[in-house]
């Protein structure tokens, strides 16, 4: 993982997030039909998320929960999934999109079970290594099929989970499992079965595949690394080629981050991957008894070291044994070589384990410090277990942190984005933002940014810090970066929208011959303040509403023609007014002359 100590900041911090198309073609149902995985920035908030799915009839399916993280797997539209990846990795509040790639598990089909000899323990020196260590008190968390029960594994089994459906149920669909937990911890030295490499270490299963050919989706390995970090584990290992996926990274990280190690096969294709180192991933190559890379295992600039991986003598399904091949068997090689020395030196931080681990590799065939088949070279237990190791130095340097947008002392308004430049001398494992002292987010990658709603800050100076965190927990911070919020609001406009006023029960031109009640009602797009009723030109009655009842005796007027005008005003002084006619066909006014007799 570390090629040259004088890069390793640039790696951290440029690395984290190689690009999942990169060279990479996607044969026909090779990932979850209408899902996609995104990461949005951090600030973002839900209400915008929702907004921003809208806009492409997408939805948020459930969320990936990991530690400051912020990624989703959300439903689209079946065959709009890549279009929809283009448009959201152009979305300035999207970190990430892609598709829920469906990953193959790295192995070969196993060869003849008659072959026993177990030579690539000899080959790594574990007899020696086994005076040093056994792996006690670390927990190996093996994302796969699931695991058998078997009887030279069951001591070792922790209680597990299953990621796709969400339950314990950890049985193997595959027998994939099976063969990769033997190979880091079945029970040994008991006259039994097989050896294994960290035998006095527990595997925890984690299930992240349901289906018989063991194929798993990047959402439930990313899912299964955030259980395992929270659930014990130390290290965890994933026989899938996955270094390529930003999902399955960014929980790497985040489990790297915690103090956790991941350990991943390079795949059998036997091709040169497009990739470039990942920091928080441990890839490996296979070689075969005679040292050299296998004629199936695929190499490239992302591999770190490289291990045995051809006829790995190990646990069945069926409860016997069997001999398999594969990057899938180099990955737990060299996941449990890690777990004696994380047992042997627990004050050792990550980044010391796996320098530790590739500076003592045998580079004899390789015949270099570094090449893209073996990595650093074929992994040594012995020697990575006593190799000299001064005492660790405490890293007491902490990051810079810089504000480089927006300016300092510049006007900005609405949703704005904020950078962030973070270094180290080591790496930076995450970076967080405050706003006049309060944190409103953490991004764990570089590039820092985060998105920022300012709608609150009216014509007001705001001060925003930015602090960078380091693996020893130093901290560096930006010191108080001025930026200036006007988000002045736009004057409304002239409001020239007159009310409407109508009697809601009454006809114009109609006749009446008894008392009746004049519902007036007034409606404004800005509200009305007056409404009035006048009679012949005479003002009846008025209100501060848009509702008027007024109740009309028309025995005290004449019989005849008579004219209603109802007004209604605004704030704005805008009026409007309707005029009725009315017909009074009997009145006791108009016969005022007549006596009873």
């Amino acid at each position: 993982m570390f090629k040259d100590k004088k890069i390793i900041i640039k790696l951290t911090l440029g690395l984290l997030l190689p690009t999942i198309f990169s060279g990479q073609v996607f044969a026909k149902n090779s990932y979850a039909k209408g899902e996609l995985l995104i990461a949005t920035k951090a600030g973002v908030s839900d209400a915008q998320l929702e907004l921003i799915l809208e806009k492409h009839t997408a939805k948020k399916k459930k969320r990936i929960q990991l530690k400051d993280s912020n990624i989703h797997l959300i439903t689209v539209p079946e065959n709009a999934e890549r279009g929809i990846v283009n448009a959201l990795s152009k979305n300035p509040n999207i970190e990430f999109a892609e598709l829920n790639e469906l990953v193959p598990v790295s192995e070969v089909i196993p060869n003849d079970p008659r072959y026993s000899d177990a030579w690539h323990l000899s080959k790594i020196n574990m007899s020696k290594a086994w005076d040093i260590s056994k792996g006690e008190g670390i927990v190996v968390a093996v994302l796969d099929s699931g695991i058998y029960p078997h009887a030279d594994l069951s001591a070792n089994l922790l209680t597990g989970y299953n990621t796709v459906s969400n339950n314990t149920d950890t049985s193997d669909s595959s027998g994939h499992g099976t063969l990769v937990a033997g190979v880091i911890a079945a029970i040994s030295n008991n006259n039994i079965g097989v050896t294994s490499i960290a035998w006095n270490s527990k595997i925890l299963p984690v299930k992240i595949s349901n289906a018989s050919d063991g194929y798993a989706y990047a959402s439930d390995i990313a899912q299964g690394i955030a259980w395992a970090a929270d659930n014990g584990a130390d290290i965890v290992n994933i026989s899938y080629q996955v270094s390529h996926s930003f999902t399955v990274t960014s929980a790497a990280q985040s489990f790297y981050n915690q103090g956790g190690l991941v350990v991943a096969s390079a795949g059998n294709s036997g091709a040169e991957l497009n990739c470039s180192d990942n920091a928080v991933i441990i890839t490996v190559s296979a070689t075969g008894s005679d040292d050299n890379k296998t004629s199936w295992s695929n190499y490239g600039n992302c591999i770190d070291v490289a291990a045995p991986g051809s006829s790995i003598y190990t646990t069945h399904k069926s409860g016997g044994y069997s001999q398999a091949n594969g990057t899938s068997f180099s990955a737990p090689v060299t996941a449990a070589v890690l777990a004696l020395m994380k047992a042997k030196y627990p004050q050792l931080t990550n980044r010391q384990l796996e320098e530790l681990l590739e500076s003592s590799a045998d580079k004899t065939v390789s015949g270099t410090s570094y090449s893209k088949f073996y990595g650093h070279g074929r992994i040594d237990a012995f020697s990575a277990l006593t190799s000299v190791i001064d005492a660790p130095e405490v890293d007491q340097v902490a990051p810079v942190a810089t504000v480089t947008s927006p300016v300092e002392n510049s006007s900005n308004n609405a949703t704005i984005e904020i950078l962030v430049s973070a270094t180290d001398n080591v790496g930076v494992n995450k970076v967080e933002l405050y706003i006049e002292g309060t944190l409103i987010g953490t991004d764990n990658s570089a590039p820092f940014s985060f998105v920022y709603d300012s709608s609150s800050h009216v014509n007001q100076e705001v001060a925003i810090e930015a602090k960078a965190f380091d693996a020893e927990n130093n901290i560096g911070s930006s010191g108080i970066h001025w930026i200036y919020f006007d988000n002045t609001p736009e004057p409304e406009p002239a409001d020239t929208q007159a009310p409407t006023v109508t009697i809601t029960n009454f006809v114009d031109g109609s006749s009446i011959s008894s008392n009746t009640t004049f519902n007036v009602r007034a409606t404004d797009n800005k509200g009305v303040i007056k409404t009035e009723l006048f009679i012949d030109g005479q003002l009846k009655s008025q209100t501060s509403s848009g509702v008027l009842d007024y109740s009309w005796n028309v025995r005290k007027v004449n019989a005849g023609s008579h004219q209603i005008v109802t007004k209604a005003y605004d704030a704005a002084g805008n009026s409007a007014q309707e005029t009725y006619s009315v017909n009074v066909v009997t009145s006791t006014k108009g016969n005022k002359g007549k006596k009873r007799r």
